[in-house]
């Protein structure tokens, strides 16, 4: 592909005058959500590529240099998940937030398994989105190896998790559960949320399944590893 003639496709979004605080690269066919998270990014003063097509958008990542990717499933004539995990194949480094419709645990735990990062559900909030790039971008920088939160260590790579020094397995459910509670470092996440986020559901206030599976984790990770908060819904605890 022409060089000149891909740059041209691509739409650059940028605030000259704003601090630049990483470089990031869209690729979602909806051009809607393009240009409202790339708006909402300049602002708070990233620089900003954009791809509506998926090809396009591959090619680009992979030549690196991006601080972030925030990628769509549902593309025409390349899917989501094929230039996920093309992508990290060259750039296995690269840190990707799959933004996607989908909500299902099997594709969720399928984008973290091919590499991705993080994994946000629309419709989404712009300000989650925003703390979520922070938190990767963050840690891509300062942190070389799992998380360390309290007694718990957390491979996220190799979808790992030890208390102590003693592992604990995890049902897929139960990690993105648990993986979701770590996005929120020192918040409380209401079941609400937590039931769009890991089960793809509405809330439904007489559903106990978030408390069935808080309480298998607390059985697994230690009963104060998982805050309650009455009328609010549950916190990490860090200490």
């Amino acid at each position: 592909m022409n060089h000149v003639g891909l740059t041209n496709r691509l739409r650059r979004v940028r605030e000259d005058e704003a601090p630049v605080s990483g470089r990031i690269l869209i690729i979602d066919d909806e051009d809607r959500i393009l240009q409202f998270v790339a708006r909402g990014l300049r602002s708070e003063g990233y620089e900003v590529d954009v791809c509506a097509d998926p090809h396009e958008g591959l090619e680009v990542a992979q030549r690196g240099g991006y601080d972030l990717v925030i990628l769509d499933l549902l593309m025409p004539t390349l899917p989501g998940i094929t230039v996920l995990d093309r992508l990290i194949q060259r750039q296995p480094r690269q840190v990707v937030i799959v933004l996607s419709c989908l909500t299902d645990s099997r594709t969720k735990v399928q984008c973290f398994q091919l590499g991705a990062d993080d994994y946000v559900a629309k419709p989404f909030s712009f300000h989650e989105l925003l703390e979520r790039v922070k938190v990767r971008i963050r840690s891509a920088r300062t942190s070389t190896g799992p998380l360390e939160i309290g007694s718990l260590r957390v491979d996220l790579v190799r979808r790992q998790v030890q208390v102590g020094n003693q592992p604990v397995a995890l049902t897929e459910r139960e990690f993105l559960l648990l993986w979701e509670l770590i996005q929120h470092p020192g918040r409380t996440v209401s079941k609400e949320h937590l039931l769009a986020s890991v089960w793809g559901y509405k809330f439904d206030p007489g559903s106990n399944v978030i408390d069935v599976y808080v309480a298998r984790l607390r059985q697994k990770l230690g009963p104060e590893t998982i805050v309650t908060v009455r009328g609010e819904g549950y916190r990490l605890n860090a200490a």
